[in-house]
């Protein structure tokens, strides 16, 4: 077995440096790393929302999460508000982690659906601890002393400064050995025997040899992309929205501990508050609304004083049709794009990098590992699309023509599936490793009003006042778990706060 020695990124931002982070800490000094980039080059770089995942990844990199909170001024998130999605006026919250607490064999929200239908049951959002702290502006981390407690169960992700984090992890990975290279790349230069990149041909002449390539350029796709001609699948029949202005401001509103998405007539706007500013952005389709109107919607609605000029930034929803083409792997944006809708964007660099760890190769480049790895890239980002075409495809809204679009379009069979699914008994089904669990589609499909005819014939089995009696029971105790929490802003000051 010939044993990969060096790895090239070609890239920087939040995707090249997760990659030379994990990398450095897995393969220690055993793979010579290399990451090239240009400060000429700019990086998309906003305000970035997470879920829960990117705990994980910072805890395998051994990062104290009290340190990372300052030098990235982060947040904490337990959730992500949606206002004016299923009608103008509506607003929900998908929540991260449980909901209740499963009753005989049925999860949680079959009872729930029950008492809902009889009309004696209160809001779901009664029943997560996440949501109800993220209502009331209160946070603290998960304390397992607590027991059975839902303060044992809180879930939280974070909202932090992209670049600052981008620059965090070069410190890392630069302290881990990882050789960074300041320039642009002129020439890919690929083998003529089987088409493999050989080296990067810099503007200053050098030439950067790898045995393996991973592309983190963006939606250019340098790599995987303009040197390999891998492909592009095109979802914006499904996604319409193709472009964006983002713009931090001021902070004004308080610390919120979730991430705004509010519906705009062609699109959405994202809220994301850090410790220092706010990120703003306005996604919207060039199909049905302008770049002078859409930028003119976001500056009307911020909190504060605007600390840029907006940025417009131009993508396409879809994926590579290929992520492992022969000795090139796409991470980040030149991989695909889905928009920001859930906050997946960090999560897919994250997932991955995982899996490219999981099946790293040889010099050999086994074309099975390959297709597995295209194969499980592939499953992962279309679930997600799924989700995100959801929010838009589930919706009453009918006041402009891009609802109207997007309310009457031909969804994905899979997509259709589930929700079929649900209308009937209510019925939520993961397939397989999906990112999103039952309660994360439970959540989306209630608050986007998505009819549902009946429950779990199971859930009859219980008489009703026992129903009751357990569902009263958990919203007591979450309650008063609640009024316990410290407030997110006084959790941060105490913990985390930036210098």
């Amino acid at each position: 077995m010939e044993t990969i020695k060096n790895v090239v990124i070609v890239g920087g931002g939040t995707a090249g440096w997760m990659t030379a982070a994990a990398l450095s800490r897995v393969l220690g000094d055993k793979v010579e790393l290399t990451l090239v980039e240009s400060d000429d080059i700019g990086t998309v770089g906003v305000g970035e929302s997470t879920i829960p995942m990117i705990k994980l990844f910072n805890q395998v990199l051994g990062i104290d999460e009290d340190e990372f909170m300052r030098a990235t001024q982060a947040t904490f998130k337990l959730a992500i508000e949606f206002k004016d999605w299923g009608r103008i006026g509506d607003s929900y919250m998908h929540g991260f982690g449980i909901f209740g607490q499963d009753l005989a064999t049925l999860p949680f929200y079959q009872y729930w659906l029950r008492m809902q239908q009889a009309g004696k049951a209160p809001p779901l959002e009664t029943y997560s601890i996440n949501r109800m702290a993220a209502n009331a502006g209160k946070f603290m981390r998960a304390d397992r002393s607590h027991g059975n407690s839902p303060l044992a169960d809180i879930v939280h992700a974070f909202h932090f400064d992209a670049g600052l984090y981008a620059r965090y992890l070069r410190q890392y990975s630069e302290a881990r050995g990882v050789r960074r290279i300041e320039g642009k790349v002129a020439d890919v230069l690929t083998r003529s025997s089987d088409g493999h990149v050989d080296a990067l041909r810099m503007e200053n002449g050098d030439l950067i040899g790898g045995q393996l390539f991973i592309d983190c350029s963006g939606f250019r796709g340098l790599l995987i992309e303009e040197a390999l001609h891998t492909g592009f699948e095109d979802w914006s029949h499904w996604l319409p929205c193709d472009r964006a202005w983002a713009v931090p401001c001021e902070l004004g509103g308080g610390l919120l501990p979730y991430t705004r998405a509010t519906a705009r007539p062609a699109g959405w706007q994202w809220r994301i508050g850090l410790q220092h500013r706010t990120g703003n952005g306005h996604v919207y389709s060039s199909r049905f609304m302008s770049d002078d109107e859409a930028r003119a919607q976001l500056m009307d609605s911020l909190d504060g004083r605007t600390l840029a000029e907006p940025k417009l930034l131009r993508f396409k929803a879809g994926k590579r049709k290929q992520v492992w083409n022969k000795n090139v792997v796409a991470v980040g944006l030149s991989s695909g794009f889905l928009e920001p809708l859930e906050s997946t964007s960090i999560h897919l660099v994250q997932s991955t990098i995982a899996r490219l760890i999981s099946f790293f190769p040889d010099r050999g480049f086994s074309a099975p590992d390959i297709a597995e790895f295209n194969r499980q890239c592939n499953f992962e980002i279309e679930r997600i699309r799924d989700f995100i075409i959801l929010h838009y495809h589930a919706t009453e809204r009918d006041d402009t023509p891009f609802w109207n679009y997007v309310r009457t379009m031909e969804i994905p069979d899979t997509l259709r599936e589930k929700m079929d699914l649900w209308r009937t008994r209510g019925r939520i089904v993961r397939v397989d490793n999906e990112l999103f669990a039952e309660v994360g589609w439970l959540q989306v499909l209630e608050g986007q009003r998505v009819p549902v005819a009946g429950h779990h014939p199971l859930a009859e089995l219980l008489p009703e006042q026992e129903i009751a009696d357990y569902l009263g029971d958990i919203a007591s105790v979450i309650g008063k778990c609640v009024d316990q929490m410290p407030t997110h802003a006084a959790f941060i000051k105490a913990r985390c706060a930036a210098n």
